[in-house]
């Protein structure tokens, strides 16, 4: 029997404090996904590892690589594992309305065309609900910027947001962090967000660009 290649999940998290409800997010949405990828069909018998990368132990060898050009031996490995995965899960506090200068300098750090097609759950943690816009005015266009593909469903975590379930107008973190694990999982097997496998055509290439027309269509709003 061939061994086959195990899935990697990648979960890189720029908390500073310890313990850190950053690296507590990066463990819960590591966790989701591992879950529904070992449970989706078509992957029995296939391994899922996944790890944790935490940027506050490389912050001495991140500064060093931007002024020396030369990463050590454990920032090169993190940035090979980062850029490998399958699957990648992007963890920031926010400071000063923003990612943090360790996340951002981390990912500085790799080329731009190193996550070209690879699927990315942006998340991010804070003291109020009133910076989770940072997702999409900070996140979204960084992770565009180097070609990833960012998962519909971002995830981000207030104080407020830890032990709770939500109300009746809005999904409680626990559901946000299990509709993107699903998400991730489900761009990792080459499929849509809803689970159905894409079978390209005859004509299709590797590149095949599906018409805006078309992509209409299949919305049903031609």
């Amino acid at each position: 029997m061939f061994a086959t290649t195990p899935l990697r999940v990648v979960a890189v998290s720029a908390g500073l404090s310890q313990p850190s409800s950053t690296r507590l997010l990066a463990d819960r949405l590591a966790a989701a996904t591992r879950e529904r990828l070992t449970g989706e069909e078509g992957t029995a018998g296939k391994d899922v590892e996944v790890r944790v990368i935490e940027l506050r132990d490389l912050a001495v060898d991140i500064s060093n690589h931007l002024v020396s050009g030369f990463p050590s031996a454990g920032l090169r490995e993190a940035i090979d594992a980062v850029t490998e995965a399958d699957g990648l899960i992007a963890v920031t506090p926010v400071f000063t309305a923003s990612y943090s200068g360790l996340f951002k300098s981390f990912f500085d750090l790799i080329d731009h065309t190193a996550l070209t097609g690879k699927p990315v759950v942006i998340a991010a943690t804070g003291g109020t609900a009133r910076h989770s816009l940072v997702l999409e005015h900070a996140l979204r266009p960084l992770f565009a910027y180097l070609r990833a593909v960012t998962v519909p469903t971002p995830v981000y975590a207030a104080s407020e947001d830890w032990g709770s379930s939500g109300d009746e107008y809005t999904e409680g973190l626990p559901s946000r962090i299990r509709r993107a694990g699903g998400e991730l999982a489900s761009a990792v097997l080459g499929r849509t967000v809803s689970g159905a496998s894409r079978t390209p055509g005859l004509d299709d290439g590797e590149d095949a660009v599906v018409p805006f027309e078309q992509q209409l269509a299949d919305l049903g709003l031609d």
